[in-house]
């Protein structure tokens, strides 16, 4: 195996600039014995709630569990649909299906990667119709929410997408789980733009914990308890009174108190990671041209670049030659959902969704994060062109 000259993620790097902090946070975990719920996770909840101008924020286990919650407490299930993209990651679609509803996928705008508002617009007037006072899959099933994802860390068009939803009495869910931080031209935050938005703080995401955990945020306050109640076991508050059927989805201590510290760094990292961004833009654009091989995200004020993912042809043989260059990358998503074999069942087939399937062909992710060394892009990027150069 090459030497690793330069690494995709460096947690780390990140650790040490907070490592005292974080144990003197947790250490207060450990005095208290209080592991689950308690006064770190509300102060943790609340801090969120603040920092993303919502009513309320709760706690869960994971940001796969945030999805589920949040399409369970808009009371999705049977007989329901919703519609979602099909390039993201697997979770997006799996908890709507958990639901007992189907996700209906819609392809991707190629520049953005994210779901495209006008494929949603012909979806609805084209596949669908009206019945009863709702508006009705193909399948028959009765849609009921648009689950987009703001993916790579780039907020979608969410204004043309609320739009659709509001015309059409459809609930907004948003999988904001790597665009924490991103916030729109008026300052509205990615996550508190629906009537909930899901966050997962798995290590890697921009606002990382120590495992798992993840975070429902809710435009109404009645919508929190809900999402409390279900991952409560469904108990609403008595002795051992269960209302409806549940799970146990609770954000513990532990991984609130390492995410309250990281909470107030948050800015400043995104501020990092848009900065590696534009010199890799400016790399690229001085190596490779306008209209070259190299297709980039672009410079977008409210991207939180979670990932740096640009297009190259071959992609997977230029891969190889990064990697043995020394250069770690990754691929987000190798294969869209519409043709994934979990959702064979749905009837999908290569062709049907071309923009999703040409992304997870082309699409490549370079190394970037807030502590990510300043001359590393010119190197990352010179190593692309030798790999490029060598067909």
């Amino acid at each position: 195996m090459p030497d690793v000259r330069i690494r995709f993620l460096d947690l780390p790097a990140q650790y040490a600039t907070l490592a005292d902090e974080v144990r003197v946070a947790v250490d207060e975990v450990f005095r208290t014995q209080i592991f689950l719920l308690g006064p770190t996770v509300a102060r943790f909840e609340q801090a969120l709630a603040r920092y993303l101008g919502a009513a309320a924020v709760v706690g869960v286990a994971s940001g796969t569990d945030a999805l589920y919650l949040a399409l369970r407490a808009a009371g999705i299930g049977p007989g329901d649909a919703v519609l979602t993209t099909p390039f993201s990651f697997v979770a997006t679609a799996t908890a709507i299906a958990r639901t007992g509803a189907r996700p209906y996928f819609v392809d991707i705008e190629p520049a953005s990667f994210n779901l495209d508002p006008a494929g949603v617009r012909r979806w609805v007037t084209e596949t669908c119709r009206r019945a009863g006072g709702g508006l009705h899959a193909r399948g028959g099933e009765r849609v009921r929410a648009i689950l987009p994802t703001h993916l790579f860390g780039r907020i979608c068009d969410i204004d043309a997408l609320a739009a659709i939803a509001r015309e059409e009495g459809l609930d907004l869910v948003e999988d904001a789980a790597q665009a924490i931080g991103a916030r729109t031209a008026n300052a509205r935050a990615a996550g508190a733009l629906g009537r909930f938005g899901c966050f997962s703080f798995y290590p890697t995401k921009n606002l990382g914990g120590a495992g798992d955990g993840g975070a429902v945020v809710c435009a109404r306050e009645a919508d929190a308890a809900v999402v409390r109640t279900i991952a409560r076991q469904g108990a609403d508050g008595g002795p051992y009174r269960h209302v409806v059927l549940g799970l146990a989805s609770r954000l513990d201590a532990l991984q609130a108190a390492v995410l309250t510290v990281k909470l107030s760094r948050l800015d400043a990292w995104n501020a990092a990671r848009r900065r590696h961004a534009a010199r890799y833009e400016e790399l690229v654009a001085a190596t490779f041209g306008t209209g070259g091989p190299v297709r980039t995200p672009g410079l977008v004020a409210a991207h939180v670049y979670h990932q740096y993912v640009v297009r190259v042809p071959e992609r997977d043989r230029v891969r190889a030659l990064l990697a043995a260059d020394g250069i770690e990358t990754q691929v987000y998503y190798p294969i869209p959902l519409h043709l994934q074999p979990c959702f064979a069942d749905l009837g999908q087939a290569p062709g049907d969704l071309p923009e999703a399937e040409r992304a997870s062909r082309e699409a490549l992710a370079l190394p970037l994060y807030p502590e990510l060394p300043e001359e590393a892009p010119a190197a990352v990027v010179a190593a692309l062109a030798r790999a490029l150069d060598r067909r």
